[in-house]
Parts: C-alpha cells; sequence; structure tokens
C-alpha cells in the first residue's frame, strides 16, 4: 500500500511511496503529531539522482522489520533537498557538527519542535567498517529519547545555539570597514591560493574525487580578462580540455556526469544533474570567446544541445537531473565492452573507435569501458595519418550509431521536477550562446524558458521554486529570485525586448525586500515571510550551485550599473565588505562571490543600441556586442521612444535609419556606431593582452 509520499510531486519522494515505512512529507501534519505524540522525527533527507539514497532505501526503508520499528518509535518523515533547500541547510549543519561531516542520504533525530540532537548519513543493513547498523542506531535514539530525555534537551539546546552562532558569525573584515576596503589583492591572492591547489597534469584543484567547479573557473578567467594573467588561463584551459576529454563528459550524448573518482576525470559518480551542465556550458562558451578554440565551443553546444534533448519539457521548463544508476546498477547505461562496438560499428570501423576512445577488451572500469580521449583530436588525427576534419567526421557517424544502439537500452530515470534557480543557469547560457554562435534555437528556448517560469511559477505575485506535472509549489528562496534575476537581464541584453528588463529589475526589488538583513549586512537564503523554522538559513559559500548572497550581490551590481539606482548598489557593497576576509582567506568557497567583486572594482563597458523597431541589423549589432568575452559588459536600448529614464540613455538618438551604437567606459563615449563590424573592432580594444600560459 501506498504510504503519504504517493501525494506528492517530487520524484525523490514518489520513489519512497511504497515502503512499508509510514512516511510523512515536511509539514504540519507530521509536526503536529510529534508534538501531540511526543515522539521524536526522523528526518530522511536526499534527491532522486543519489545513489547512496536508493542503496539505504532497499537495504533498511524496504525491510518491514526495520519499517515497523521505525512506525513505532517515530514520526517519519521524507524531504526532497532540491524542493527544500532550507531544510537541507539546517540539518547539514547540524550533523555536520555532530559527527564533523555530511552527504546524502542525510538522517537527523530531531525533537518535536524541530531541533536535531542526533544524526548521520548512509547507515547499513548490519554493523561494518566500524559503523553501528541502521537498527542499532534506531535503538539507541529511541532508548534515548526515552529514557535520558534531559541528556537530549540539553543536547538539542546546544546544538541550536551553535548553529545560530555559526550562523551569525561570519568573518567579516575589520570594524568600519567599507566598500573602499574591497581592492584587487583579494583576487590576486586568490589565483595566488587556487594555482598552490592546481593540478598541472589533469586539471582540476585537489586530489579525487574532483568536482568542475565551474564557479572557480569563471573568477580564473576574470582575472584573466582584468590582468592578462596567463597563468589564471592556463589552469582554466587544463582544467576544460582534460574534463572535455574524460569520461565525466559523455561522448555520445552530451553533457557532464556529476563528479570524477579519479584524479584524471576518467571515472565519473553518473548522475547528470541539470545545473552542472547550465554552469559548464556557460564556462565553455566564456573559454571559447577568449581563444576561439572550436573543441571549446564544441563542448558548449554539445552540452546545451543535451540539455535541449533530453532535459527540457514540453511546456518549456528544463528537467533536474538523470539518475546513475539503470537495471540496479550505477553507470551500466554509459558503459560499453568491445564487442559490441564491433558489432554495431563493424571491425574496421570499430578499430578505429577503439583507439580512439581506448576501448579494450579488459576495460577501465569493472570489465567495461568508459569512453574517453587520451588525447586531442589533433594528435589523434596525426597518429593515425588522417587530416583532423576527416577523422572527425568519421568518429561523428560512429558516436551517432552507438548513441542509437544506446537508446534501446533502460535509460536511468529522469527527475522531471522544474527548479527555478536551476532552470535560470541554462536560460542564461542559451542567451548568452544564442547571441555569441547565432543559434536562433538556443535564443527561442531560452525565451520560452523565461516566459514558462514567469508564467506558471508564480502565484499572486510571490515567485515560486518548483513545479511538477502541472503544480508549483514551495515559496522560491534567495537563489531562485536572484538567479532568475540575473538570467532574465541577459536575456534582455542579447534581445533588448523590454519584458525580461522589466521582470529583472521586479526580481532585484525583491531580493532586497524578501532577504536583505540590514543589521547583518547579509542576506537570507530564506524569505521574511517564509515557513518559521528553527532558524532562518544563510550559506555564504558557494556550494555546486552559486550561493544565493553571490547571485544576490551579482544581480544588484548589474541593475546598478544599468538604471543607476545606487540604492540597488548599497546592499551589495555592504554583502562584499562584510565577507571580504573570508574570501581572502577561503577563495576555492566563494567564486562567484569574488567574480561580483570584479564588477564593482571595474567600470563597465557600456554598449547602447538604439533601433527603432527590430529586423535582421539589429540581430547583427546585437551580436557584435556580444562576440568579445567582456564579463562587465552592459547592454541596453531599444526603441529610443520606449526607453525607461536611466542616466544610460540621456543624450544618445539613433542617426539614420538603421541602429545606432555608442560605447561609452569612464563617462567617455564613442563616435556613434552603425556597422557591426565597427562596433565588434570597438569592443575588441579591451581584450587583455596576456597568452594562454
Amino acid at each position: 500500500m501506498a504510504n503519504r509520499l504517493a501525494r506528492e510531486t517530487s520524484p525523490y519522494l514518489l520513489q519512497h511511496a511504497h515502503n512499508p515505512v509510514d512516511w510523512f512529507p515536511w509539514g504540519e501534519e507530521a509536526l503536529a503529531l510529534a508534538r501531540g505524540e511526543d515522539r521524536p522525527i526522523l528526518l530522511s533527507i536526499g534527491y532522486s539522482a543519489c545513489h547512496w539514497c536508493h542503496v539505504m532505501e532497499r537495504e533498511s526503508f524496504e525491510d518491514s522489520e526495520i519499517a515497523a520499528f521505525m512506525n513505532e518509535r517515530f514520526v517519519n518523515i521524507k524531504v526532497d533537498r532540491e524542493e527544500r533547500p532550507d531544510l537541507d541547510s539546517i540539518y547539514m549543519k547540524a550533523v555536520q557538527f555532530l559527527t564533523g561531516h555530511g552527504g546524502w542520504p542525510l538522517t537527523a533525530f530531531l525533537t518535536p519542535d524541530g531541533r536535531a540532537f542526533f544524526g548521520g548519513t548512509y547507515f547499513p543493513p548490519e554493523p561494518r567498517h566500524g559503523m553501528r547498523s541502521f537498527r542499532q542506531v534506531l535503538e539507541a535514539v529511541s532508548d534515548a529519547y526515552r529514557n535520558r530525555r534531559e541528556e537530549v534537551e540539553r543536547g538539542a539546546h546546544q546544538l541550536l545555539a551553535a548553529l545560530a552562532g555559526a550562523n551569525a558569525d561570519v568573518e567579516s573584515a575589520p570594524e568600519g570597514a567599507g566598500p573602499e576596503d574591497l581592492g584587487p589583492a583579494i583576487l590576486e591572492h586568490a589565483v595566488r591560493f587556487l594555482a598552490g591547489r592546481f593540478d598541472p597534469i589533469h586539471g582540476g584543484f585537489g586530489p579525487a574525487p574532483k568536482f568542475p567547479q565551474p564557479m572557480t573557473l569563471e573568477i580564473l578567467l576574470r582575472q584573466f580578462h582584468r590582468r592578462g594573467d596567463g597563468e589564471a588561463l592556463g589552469m582554466v584551459l587544463r582544467t576544460l580540455r582534460g574534463m572535455a576529454r574524460g569520461g565525466i563528459r559523455d561522448h555520445l550524448g552530451g553533457g557532464f556526469h556529476r563528479y570524477s573518482v579519479d584524479d584524471r576525470w576518467l571515472v565519473p559518480h553518473f548522475e547528470k544533474m541539470l545545473y552542472d551542465n547550465g554552469l559548464l556550458a556557460r564556462v565553455y562558451l566564456h573559454a571559447f570567446q577568449i581563444t576561439r578554440d572550436p573543441e571549446l565551443r564544441d563542448v558548449a553546444t554539445s552540452t546545451l544541445d543535451y540539455i535541449l534533448e533530453d532535459l527540457t519539457g514540453p511546456e518549456g521548463g528544463f528537467y533536474s537531473a538523470r539518475d546513475a544508476d539503470s537495471e540496479g546498477e550505477e553507470g551500466l547505461f554509459y558503459l560499453w565492452r568491445l564487442r559490441e562496438v564491433d558489432e554495431i560499428l563493424g571491425k574496421e570501423e570499430g578499430a578505429l573507435f577503439r583507439r580512439v576512445y581506448d576501448v579494450s577488451e579488459t576495460g577501465n572500469f569493472e570489465g567495461q569501458n568508459i569512453l574517453h580521449l587520451p588525447r586531442g583530436l589533433d594528435s589523434l588525427a596525426a597518429g593515425e595519418g588522417i587530416p583532423p576534419e576527416e577523422l572527425e567526421g568519421v568518429l561523428r557517424k560512429a558516436r551517432e550509431a552507438l548513441k542509437e544502439a544506446r537508446s534501446r537500452r533502460e535509460p536511468p530515470v529522469r527527475d522531471e521536477k522544474v527548479l527555478v534557480s536551476w532552470n535560470s543557469f541554462v536560460l542564461r547560457a542559451l542567451a548568452e550562446a544564442g547571441s555569441v554562435l547565432g543559434r536562433e534555437d538556443y535564443l527561442a528556448a531560452a525565451r520560452t524558458n523565461g516566459a514558462f517560469l514567469l508564467e506558471t511559477l508564480r502565484e499572486s505575485g510571490k515567485l515560486l521554486r518548483t513545479w511538477k506535472d502541472g503544480s508549483a509549489k514551495v515559496p522560491a528562496f534567495l537563489e531562485d529570485h536572484a538567479g532568475l534575476g540575473n538570467a532574465l537581464l541577459t536575456l534582455y541584453e542579447v534581445t533588448l525586448e523590454p519584458r525580461w528588463l522589466q521582470e529583472a529589475l521586479g526580481l532585484a526589488e525583491q531580493v532586497v525586500q524578501l532577504f536583505w538583513e540590514e543589521d547583518e549586512g547579509l542576506f537570507y537564503d530564506a524569505p521574511r515571510d517564509g515557513e518559521r523554522l528553527v532558524m532562518r538559513p544563510r550559506d555564504i559559500p558557494d556550494n555546486a550551485t552559486p550561493s544565493g548572497n553571490s547571485l544576490a550581490v551579482e544581480l544588484l551590481l548589474r541593475t546598478a550599473a544599468l538604471c543607476g539606482e545606487e540604492r540597488l548598489r548599497e546592499p551589495a557593497l555592504r554583502t562584499l565588505a562584510r565577507t571580504a576576509e573570508t574570501m581572502r582567506r577561503f577563495p576555492s568557497a566563494f567564486g562567484r562571490l569574488l567574480s561580483a567583486l570584479t564588477l564593482h572594482l571595474d567600470p563597465p563597458v557600456e554598449v547602447v543600441l538604439l533601433a527603432r523597431g527590430g529586423g535582421a541589423r539589429l540581430r547583427e549589432m546585437l551580436d557584435a556586442a556580444h562576440h568579445p568575452y567582456l564579463p562587465n559588459r552592459v547592454v541596453a536600448g531599444g526603441d529610443p521612444e520606449k526607453l525607461p529614464p536611466f542616466p544610460l540613455f540621456q543624450g544618445r538618438r539613433p542617426q539614420g535609419d538603421g541602429p545606432t551604437a555608442y560605447v561609452c567606459r569612464s563617462f567617455t563615449c564613442s563616435a556613434p556606431i552603425h556597422d557591426p563590424g565597427d562596433l565588434l573592432e570597438e569592443l575588441e580594444r579591451e581584450k587583455p593582452t596576456g597568452g594562454e600560459g
């Protein structure tokens, strides 16, 4: 029989809907039951693509004896961390305080009023490797709650006090520090710090497991642009090419897996997350803008094409993930045996493909093969005695044949919920790539996605976080408001369509109204009118995605530069000043906030495009405006009779029948420009002078 989770829309919760555990979703029904019966809460948090979440479900939550004990002694609550990042943040920190580590599945035991007093992550069904079994943990926690209640209450109180203290204790610059103390030395120190952790052989930072870290790569690209720092660019390019050629990338279907368990990007943890692919596509696009390397362009487009092909719903929303497992085995969908390759491609073509993608009889992963490129295409072509273009043509047909054969396998489960913040990362990447690469299909997908989010995930003017099967719910968090605001601002800059500007400015206002805390000089992640939890969550560092604070600072600085509203700039600068010392000490955790700092340090390049009506000529001018890598560029304009009263537009009028562009830097503007080539030439003057390093 189904439990209460059968009424939910989250794929993760629905995966547990037929467990014998009497699961509740988080909500007043479960919390009231815990209070009324004075039972502790067993809170289990995970997500649909989590391998060890599946393992613990099979081993423990489907065990009738364990489930009976859980049902008798606890109120059991399941949470999808992707729907409720606020709950995940609070109780992940609690478990990290208790155990020194965290992860998913997250298992936390709470008092009826929501205070954690014990927890962990995955627990095995039997004791092993020094770990207690899940049954032993349940019995010990239940015994403590029943027979040592005073000890439990004291521990819960102390833990909550420690969490509240850590939430408030963000290391800040010295008393009285302000924006004038935010200098370029922070960025230069970040590059030196990252260089000390860089793997010069394979790229990436630190030992295995290796994560893509797109926010870290972005700040290095910005520092290259600012200072011509060849070392910074070299670290990015080594990393991007290593990932692009490694097994962490799906060479047949496109897109990237979550992370690599080894140091050379070969063996991935096989789930595919929307946020990784949206963020990485944008980094590859920016690296292509700097280098014009077609390999980087092709990785960006194949990643976005993968999202459009596999993670896009008919309504225009982008789905969250593909699982790591299929047929009960991790990675099975993506693995190949030598004989399979030869059967599909034939002996001769198969032999070439096997040499290029390192396919062998013994395999490189548990007797099977993860496709990867040991060398770049030019080197491989030279080894085969074939021109690179000819080799790529042969390989393209082979990949298509293997992809078609793979499509007949049982695919990993797809999580089809739509999350605003994750969608915003893809929307922004599509909008930029559409203009940079002349891809109208990308621009169309970005417009459709923007309209879908605004029309479907709002209720009475308030943004909601998640949508699935026609149902939108959960009040949106800081990362949703700020992420969508940044994406819509970019969509405006590449189209000059007023709707996107108006919506972005409205979201910037909501970021301040709902999340800014004047007394503390920081943003909270949950809105001030949101659900009252044991504490109001706030995470300043980036995690797998940019932090809400960093997205908010970026949005406010961008909108202030565009519309001249200094009141929007003030909370952004206060946040940067408040976190300056922490950024200096831990730069690898603050990539997006460091990138936002460059918006303060460097005056923007302003491009004003004025035209009556649209048309192909305006599109050409917009594409020229976005062609070079200019991370602090502001593009604005449109019909001169319909422009908002921004200082940026004062004294600027179109000349002649076609579009007119003005390029301004530090209050000095170019002569009017009417030709896309002339506009590009003017903007190319901003290129850094350094090399690749």
